[in-house]
């Protein structure tokens, strides 16, 4: 960018900065006020970088800004002004602009920020600014905590930030093209912070206990500092003389050249011909075709024909992005002597005294979480580095202390699983995650080689603690599961080839250690994760119930049995001891296990295990011991073998089986399964070799060959990797045909003709017996050529090896295969096929499996059979029936059908499963539900439910009910909640229709004046009380809700707001809640209910009949009743007026002030059920279901030839006669 193209704003900002005279730096007035705007500026720039732009061009930091703090470090304001200029200026290019830009325009103004960023780096290669920066930070940092305020904190961050900025700018490959140990920029800062001491201070950042704010600050700075020292073992090794181990692998590389140029030579030397010719000729090479169909005319030297290729002069086809091979990490380069001096004087003392508390520092805060994003990355970085540089120094494992644990294994594997799956799942920023899990991975590389180091250790606590730590890392199964999930996922699109070599040298020492930790031990056990999956049976897809027995088998089969009972009974055949008949962990219902428990036992006498079956029977009757399922607790032998000898006769219900699918086929149609996936976890023996099976896949061996490939560029101890782990495939393991491929065939054969092949003897050595075996098969199997073109599995290399058929008798993997079709069932076949094809509306498949003979073939089977023979042309013209995917709309004749049979079945036990029964388009209960719902047949789907009888002999219950709730006694909560149980028992399986008889009105009566008693006898006891205030409260809302019903027309659930502290009090009492349930109010159904319900089930009719029933008057005199002393008189007024307006809604007459109840209303003697209600405050249950009674069948006439009122003198006989009721339901949840 042109200078003179600057905004003349800017420009005279800038300009108002000062200028330099010679060394001198003279600033003007407005300085400090420039450098704000220039930070304003900055601020408020557009997508492009304008400013930042043209302040690079116009050199602003190299010129004014950095002489500004070089000349006027006093000057507070203006250095901290300063200090922020530039650290905006020089933050990373990629924070600007949020990622690397891909169309044009962009891009080039990020490279050119960037060259902006290179020049700042150069400009700070200088010992004065870092002089300046560090004394101030020195100075900053001597004073106290209570003397450093909120600015001095800030500058410190500042200045650090600084430096990080301009260590991360990246170098300029075009403009240092330097050898090795020649100063580049980098190097020169580094000096620069040497020199000035900011090295000191950095060390100081990170051991002080007091400044443990900065401690994220100064991993990252030091990360940054060792960006071109990757090899922290040159790096430790610095200045001293160099091993015998590497002179040796010098002199072997340069062997290896000299071979190779020596090879050169000798051919071209056989090249050139002796004598010179100008016309090369031309030749025919017969057997080779051209693009037609006459053979190759070759015009070039014979020489030159094995270099032939039929893509010469093509132009090369074009890689997709998206499959273009990852970038390879910068080469490696080697800075000025100096300066790896002075690093490896740096690295010594830092692990000295900084590294354990820095990095325990550092570790807590990522785990609470107090860092950035992706700050775990320079912890990554400076584990592997830092414990390298110890072991290549001189090892000391208490150095790396804080690092070496089983907790460090464990999150660098939580690291390297999350990077895994995010570059999975996040396509576009696939690279970036790539990149990290290489960090994590050279960091668990490095931990597994200081627990390998520490095994050498002369000291004793040194070994054990490395055996305790293989003990962990071993045991568990995600440590030996992660190297084959990195392989199996490995691509190179994504990560780069020095991962895959760091990933293949990392699963060589971790085999290696396991191998040997392995050796000594006979049984080493470890933990296994099992992951089993439940799957929701689809429907049709069941296979056929085992057909029953008939009773002349069953006959024939007891006496058998019967004599190995008998054998039982002498002692002379054992009993099993292992025999489980109840899972408590099991997600079955207990009534389930049951009945599985009488199937297994009748399993066992089917299997002629008749000792099994006894056995189970006896556990089972300890398991469930009610009703004598299982026969009684005191049952003799005699007993138990007449109990078996039932259940062996008895047809159980058994459920059918789900088909088995083949393995290995695609689904015909897409199912959505629910799965519930439970990880087991249990211990098993291990075995190496079985774990090294694992490997034994294509995917695995795939990433090996392609680091082979490259076996000229790879160092001597990766070819060994790979020739090792290829050497346990095919000699350990017996499985060199998993190698029988063309492109490693390509690999030996370039190997085998490498001049230096001899520096390659192990690879060697293995191509030579990879290849005798592969021609060694080759004479008993000329199939293996053209297997070279495939990447095989475990089966095919054992179809190659040991026959194409051996995998199809049952042994193996070839079990799970479907058996052969024989000819006579393909003639069968073809028979059933052409006899049910003409059948219209029939399953053809569905008919042809039922008249197989053949058993065990599946409908797969037979569709691919077919198709097979001809007999049809895909799979696709047996399309399988889906049940529950059509919605057939209800036509107006379905709809009267269906509103018929309800009207029908209306007073049924199971109104549900006769309209099944008798419906005429077969429908799902489903849908006949939702049908009566939207016509309006029922109000909700419990009215539907199938009804069950009452049991005989519960106390207190019958099938008619109370206006209010269930009949019964109430002594307690617990006996309150079996009677809400048996209601909701009574209401599913007992008659909820008008079955009028005689016998039952008459103890529907019954029970209707003692549920009255107990009504009026709660409501007496809770005036006594002092509850007198909340009973008007509750009749008030019952009359209430009643009027608005009745002039609503709808009903809805009306809650029972207490606003009264008293009335609250009282909701909270046990006897009121009980009052609540027998007049039928519901109580909240889960925790997001709070308040208790009016259901919306009630009529007006049947609300004003239990606030009359709760309103009713005591006898005179009665303590807590309207009339009594205790009651004030707007109360009683208040309660008289709500059971006349009740009365006179009913019908009936008034009771008049002075009148009292009948004496169907006895007082709560002492002792009774009302006394004996313990305060506990009873607990939530199920929903239940109650019947009252109303008197809409009532005769008016009857209704009005009773008495109003019955004599209080009279001895009873003046009661009102029971009349005939309707009994309606009530929905309740309690």
């Amino acid at each position: 960018m042109d200078l003179y193209m600057m905004n003349c704003e800017l420009l005279a900002t800038c300009s108002a900065l000062g200028y330099l005279e010679g060394d001198v730096y003279h600033k003007e007035p407005d300085c400090l006020e420039s450098v704000k705007d220039l930070i304003r500026y900055l601020r408020y720039e557009d997508e492009t970088r304008d400013v930042r732009q043209q302040l690079g061009a116009a050199q602003i930091l190299q010129n004014d800004l950095l002489p500004l703090i070089a000349q006027y470090p006093q000057d507070k304001l203006l250095f901290d002004a300063v200090v922020r200029l530039m650290v905006n200026l020089t933050q990373p290019a990629l924070l600007c602009f949020g990622k690397v830009p891909h169309d044009p325009g962009s891009r080039h103004c990020f490279l050119q920020v960037v060259s902006y960023l290179q020049a700042y780096k150069e400009a700070f290669a200088s010992e004065k600014v870092f002089g300046v920066l560090s004394e101030k930070l020195y100075d900053l940092l001597q004073l106290d905590w209570e003397q450093r305020q909120e600015e001095d904190n800030l500058l410190v961050e500042r200045i650090l930030l600084l430096v990080r900025n301009v260590l991360h700018i990246p170098a300029d490959p075009e403009e240092e093209k330097s050898v090795d140990d020649d100063a580049s920029t980098h190097d020169r800062v580094l000096w620069a912070i040497h020199v000035s001491g900011m090295d000191d201070l950095l060390k100081f950042l990170a051991s002080s206990s007091a400044e443990q704010q900065w401690g994220l600050h100064v991993l990252e700075i030091i990360s940054l500092m060792f960006r071109d020292q990757q090899d922290p073992e040159q790096l430790a090794a610095t200045g001293q003389a160099r091993p015998a181990k590497e002179q040796a692998a010098d002199v072997r590389d340069l062997e290896v050249l000299r071979q190779r140029e020596l090879a050169e030579r000798k051919s071209r030397a056989f090249q050139r011909g002796s004598r010179h010719s100008r016309f090369g000729g031309s030749y025919v090479v017969q057997g080779l075709k051209s693009i037609g169909d006459r053979d190759l005319v070759f015009h070039k030297g014979l020489h030159n024909l094995k270099e032939h290729s039929h893509d010469l002069g093509k132009e090369p086809r074009r890689v997709p992005k998206r499959r273009q091979l990852a970038r390879e990490a910068e080469p490696r380069r080697r800075s000025a002597l100096n300066v790896r001096l002075f690093l490896r004087e740096f690295c010594g003392d830092f692990l000295e005294s900084c590294y354990n508390p820095l990095m325990r520092l550092v570790k807590d805060q990522l785990l609470r979480e107090k860092s950035q994003q992706h700050d775990e990355t320079y912890y990554l970085w400076a584990m592997a580095f830092f414990m390298a540089f110890n072991r290549g120094r001189r090892f000391r494992p208490e150095l790396v202390s804080e690092t070496v644990s089983v907790r460090a294994f464990h999150f660098i594997e939580q690291n390297l699983t999350a990077y895994y799956e995010a570059m999975l799942l996040d396509k576009k920023e696939a690279t970036s995650w790539a990149r990290r899990m290489h960090l994590a991975l050279k960091a668990y590389r490095e931990l597994l080689t200081t627990v390998q180091e520490m095994d050498r250790s002369p000291d004793e606590a040194v070994r054990e603690c490395s055996k305790i730590i293989k003990n962990n890392i071993f045991y568990l199964m995600e440590y030996r599961e992660l190297f084959l999930a990195l392989f199996r996922k490995f691509e190179e699109s994504r990560q780069p080839r020095c991962f895959l070599r760091d990933l293949v040298e990392t699963t060589h020492l971790f085999l290696k250690m396991l191998e040997a930790f392995c050796r000594g031990r006979n049984n080493l056990v470890v933990q296994s994760k099992r992951v089993r999956r439940k799957k929701q049976p689809r429907a049709g897809r069941a296979a056929p119930p085992a057909q029953p027995r008939a009773p002349q088998e069953l006959e024939e089969l007891w006496p058998s049995l019967a004599e190995q009972l008998g054998a039982c009974a002498q002692g002379a055949e054992p009993l099993p001891e292992d025999v489980v008949p109840f899972d408590a962990a099991s997600e079955t219902p207990v009534e389930e296990q049951r009945a599985e428990a009488m199937v297994r036992i009748q399993d066992n006498l089917l299997g002629r295990r008749a000792p099994a079956a006894l056995t189970l029977l006896r556990s089972a009757r300890e398991v469930w011991p009610e009703q004598d399922v299982f026969g009684s607790p005191q049952a003799a032998l005699d007993e138990e073998i007449q109990l078996l000898r039932q259940i062996l006769f008895a047809p159980l219900p058994r459920q059918a089986a789900p088909e088995v699918e083949e393995p290995g086929e695609e689904e015909e149609e897409e199912e959505v399964e629910e799965e519930l996936a439970s990880v087991q976890v249990s211990e098993k023996e291990f075995n190496f070799l079985d774990y090294l099976k694992r490997f034994a896949s294509a995917s695995v061996v795939k990433a090996y060959v392609l680091l082979l490939r490259g076996y000229r560029q790879n160092s001597a101890h990766t070819n060994h990797c790979v020739a090792k782990m290829l050497h346990r495939i095919a000699y350990d393991l017996k499985m060199e045909a998993l190698l029988f491929q063309l492109s490693v065939f390509c690999i030996f054969n370039r190997l085998l003709s490498d001049p230096s092949a001899s520096a390659y003897k192990e690879l060697v050595t293995f191509a030579k017996y990879v290849l005798g075996k592969f021609f060694a098969l080759a004479a008993t199997n000329k199939k293996v050529y053209v297997e070279l073109l495939f990447w095989k599995s475990t089966a095919t290399v054992r179809e190659m090896t040991e026959g194409y058929s051996s995998l199809q008798e049952g042994e193996g993997s070839g079990a799970r295969r479907a058996p052969k079709w024989t000819p006579q069932e393909e003639e069968e076949l073809r028979e059933l096929y052409l006899k049910y094809k003409g059948v219209e509306g029939a399953d053809v498949v569905g008919s042809i499996l039922a008249h197989l003979r053949a058993p065990g073939r599946t409908r797969k089977q037979v569709v691919k059979q077919l198709v097979r023979l001809g007999l049809a042309e895909s799979a696709r013209d047996f399309p399988r029936e889906r049940k529950g995917t059509c919605l057939v709309l209800w036509t107006e004749e379905q709809e009267l059908e269906l509103q018929r049979l309800f009207e029908e079945f209306q007073g049924a036990d199971d109104i549900l499963g006769n309209i099944m029964k008798h419906l005429t388009a077969k429908r799902s209960k489903a849908r006949v539900v939702e049908k009566l719902l939207s016509l309006g047949l029922v109000a909700e789907r419990k009215e539907l439910y199938k009804k069950r009888k009452r049991k005989p002999g519960l106390p207190g219950m019958s099938e008619d009910r109370s206006p209010w709730g269930a009949a019964g006694r109430e002594d307690s909560a617990e006996e309150e909640e079996e009677e809400s149980d048996s209601e909701e028992e009574a209401w599913e399986e007992g008659g909820a229709g008008d079955r009028a008889a005689d016998e039952r009105q008459e103890q529907g009566s019954k029970n209707q004046l003692a549920l009255e008693q107990d009504v009026q006898g709660l409501a007496r006891r809770l005036r006594q009380g002092g509850l007198a205030g909340s009973l008007l409260w509750l009749q008030n809302c019952l009359n209430r809700a009643a009027e608005d019903r009745e002039e609503d027309g709808t009903a809805q659930p009306v809650p029972l707001v207490p606003l009264l502290e008293e009335n609250e009090d009282a909701m909270e009492n046990q006897g009121f809640q009980k009052l609540l349930r027998k007049v039928g109010v519901r109580a909240p159904a889960n925790e997001q209910e709070s308040f208790w319900r009016i259901p919306a089930k009630l009529s007006p009719e049947q609300l004003r009949r239990a606030a009359a029933s709760i309103a009713q008057e005591e006898p005179e005199g009665e303590e807590g009743s309207p009339g009594g002393p205790d009651a004030g008189p707007e109360q009683r007024a208040q309660a008289l007026q709500t059971l006349q307006l009740a009365r006179r809604k009913r019908g009936a007459p008034a009771v008049p002030e002075e009148e009292t109840p009948g004496p169907e209303q006895p007082p709560a003697f002492p002792g009774s059920d009302l006394e004996r209600d313990s305060p506990v405050q009873s607990q939530l249950g199920p929903k239940r279901s109650r019947v009252i009674h109303s008197d809409e069948d009532e005769d008016p006439e009857s209704r009005a030839a009773a008495p109003a009122q019955p004599d209080p003198s009279s001895d009873g006989e003046g009661t009102r006669p029971p009349r005939r009721r309707k009994r309606l339901r009530i929905e309740e949840e309690d």
